[in-house]
């Protein structure tokens, strides 16, 4: 009988563990031990500075929101043709919201995630330019 075509669930569970070898290597070098001890020493100092980040960033989506809420729309067939709701309707377009707004307050902290992390920047930017009410 063999054994190794057996399909147990809790041996598969066990034969993934298997993975965890290396970390091994932590408890006998050292210089690792040091490293991975102020690791998780820094976590409380990255946790303040976290919160500080978000209490900023909501600050700044609250100032957002009070200056750009229900404004970043566009129109599907022109984006940069029609910028009200009833000439875009007339022409047979629909009057759609871009992904990134500051409708509310999660919407407006992934927006200014989006421009913190560099990432769409130009697009926010230039919708941001062309606000309509």
């Amino acid at each position: 009988m063999a054994l190794a075509n057996v399909d147990i669930p809790v041996i598969k569970i066990l034969r993934l563990l298997r993975t965890l070898r290396p970390l091994r290597v932590i408890s006998h070098n050292v210089e690792m031990k040091l490293v991975v001890a102020s690791l998780f020493e820094s976590v409380g100092a990255i946790f303040n500075v976290i919160i500080v980040v978000l209490a900023v960033w909501l600050m700044f989506a609250i100032f957002a929101i009070n200056i750009f809420s229900g404004k970043f729309f566009y129109c599907s067939i022109g984006m940069y043709t029609y910028h009200t709701k009833y000439e875009c309707n007339v022409n047979g377009g629909s009057w759609m919201r871009f992904n990134y707004n500051f409708d509310d307050i999660l919407q407006a902290m992934l927006t200014l995630f989006g421009v913190a992390s560099l990432e769409g920047w130009p697009d926010v930017m230039v919708a941001s330019l062309d606000v309509t009410e």
